[in-house]
């Protein structure tokens, strides 16, 4: 297997998502892609994209967003979908079009020697949360942006403001026991969820003009697939499915049983519609 160079302190991050993990976003990658196109419609309108735009897409997993800001930049600009992830990677240069203006590299950005000055946007969809040191890894990606470059991506706001993943796991947690607690500013899914903290980052990284945008949305864990269909989602990826590593079957089965009472309030028709938050945070480069 295939993993990129990187920076010391991030080493767990590309094991996981080399890993087991990684190949099960992979394999979700059509179903992740519907669920999320909420957020990805968000990020491409506030990245203000054009044609001849070039674009680096931060944590581009399996090609989603790469695709959707190549389409906005096409024919003479250009997308660099960069990421750890190998499994993810693989699936993302199957899915992208061959006349669409996109590259993929395996990399990490805090380390990748990105050509300086040669970009016009920053931008991701969840893929900045999981730097061990984030400011280091933001100053190495404002270097590629041109000086009139802007930044544009998408993090999860506080848990509490994120039923979607939270319902879920409360109710497996009545089955299994809780994952080790993450501190505020571990990688991690909530890592960037504090506007304080963001702000901090990106101002130590030298960016300017930053806004943060609470975002409320609801997003169908059932992708159309009803109450089964959410109850899968949950079980095969995200925290309900780090937490049932290892459980016996009785185990899963009891927790499959609670999402779907979990759930139930949430359903109209064959959607599964929870609450979620997130931040658009927007910032340039000078």
């Amino acid at each position: 297997m295939d993993t990129p160079a990187s920076h010391e302190q991030n080493a767990d991050q590309v094991a996981y998502w080399n890993g087991p993990a990684g190949q099960r976003w992979a394999e979700r990658q059509a179903a992740q892609d519907v669920l999320l196109k909420p957020v990805a419609d968000l990020v491409v309108d506030r990245a203000r994209l054009k044609p001849g735009d070039r674009v680096i897409d931060i944590g581009c997993g399996s090609g989603a967003t790469a695709i959707a800001f190549a389409q906005k930049v096409a024919p003479s600009g250009h997308v660099l979908g960069i990421d750890v992830s190998g499994p993810m990677l693989e699936r993302a240069r199957q899915a992208a079009p061959k006349d669409l203006p996109i590259d993929f590299v395996l990399a990490d950005a805090t380390v990748y020697p990105f050509e300086l000055a040669g970009f016009d946007v920053l931008a991701s969809r969840f893929g900045v949360m999981f730097f061990a040191d984030p400011a280091l890894s933001f100053s190495n990606m404002r270097r590629a942006l041109k000086p009139s470059g802007r930044l544009a991506f998408a993090c999860w706001r506080e848990p509490r403001e994120n039923p979607f993943f939270m319902a879920p796991l409360a109710a497996a947690y009545k089955h299994v026991p809780k994952l080790p607690q993450l501190g505020p500013e571990d990688p991690g899914p909530f890592a960037f969820a504090s506007e304080e903290r963001v702000r901090r980052i990106l101002d130590a990284a030298g960016f300017t003009g930053v806004e943060m945008e609470a975002c409320p949305l609801l997003l169908d864990a059932a992708i159309g697939r009803g109450l089964d269909g959410a109850v899968q989602g949950a079980m095969e990826i995200g925290p309900v499915s780090r937490a049932l590593d290892g459980q016996p079957e009785e185990a899963r089965a009891a927790v499959a049983a609670s999402i779907h009472e979990a759930l139930t309030p949430f359903a109209r028709g064959d959607a599964v519609l929870l609450p979620a938050s997130v931040w658009i945070v927007t910032a340039k480069a000078s």
